[in-house]
């Protein structure tokens, strides 16, 4: 009989993480502010010396979710932070890559991220409201990354993105910084926001 393919990674807390089947007792935050703020957005491709890593773009994002809903409540904004989670493990995969990919890629996306949620408190899958809530905020993210690190044109990114209300963005500027900052970070704020449910 053929050797099953390994389908778990080690963490660096010691976890072993079932990528098939992941249970909510196998997630640390620090693996996921670890991973996220090592993985490059924009498959790497933008300005600077550093990576602008997907750490750095849940932290806008969950910004950006609060200022667009400000009585929102807390689980919302962890959900928001939480957005891309699942990419600790399984990398940032540009548009195009998960087309290409299709519903497996969707399928294992939706498993972590399920378990993500029960870690944390949230619902395996959370409202779609919330969802599209989310989703715009992320949109916003896109647009402000596009033009000020990807080398996007604002015309080019209001195309595929929209172009954002100027004071929905006002002082959220991106600063590209090293990995270990973001991490730090990250973890303050999902400790933030889980002190405050």
């Amino acid at each position: 009989m053929p050797k099953q393919p390994r389908a778990w990674q080690r963490m660096l807390s010691g976890r072993r993480l079932d990528l098939l089947d992941p249970t909510p007792v196998d997630i640390e935050i620090e693996d996921i502010a670890h991973g996220l703020a090592f993985v490059a957005r924009w498959n790497g491709q933008t300005r600077g010396d550093h990576a602008y890593s997907v750490a750095e773009h849940s932290l806008l994002v969950e910004a950006l979710f609060s200022r667009l809903w400000p009585d929102a409540p807390v689980k919302w904004r962890l959900a928001a932070l939480l957005h891309d989670a699942p990419e600790y493990v399984i990398g940032d995969m540009i548009s195009p890559v998960k087309s290409a990919v299709g519903p497996d890629y969707t399928a294992l996306d939706e498993r972590l991220t399920g378990a993500i949620h029960i870690r944390f408190g949230l619902p395996a899958t959370i409202p779609v409201k919330i969802k599209r809530q989310i989703k715009r905020a992320d949109k916003v993210s896109a647009w402000m990354e596009a033009t000020q690190i990807a080398g996007f044109s604002v015309e080019e990114a209001d195309r595929f993105f929209g172009h954002p209300d100027p004071d929905l963005i006002a002082g959220l500027d991106i600063t590209l910084r090293p990995a270990p900052e973001v991490r730090r970070e990250f973890t303050a704020r999902h400790a933030a926001l889980m002190g405050d449910l």
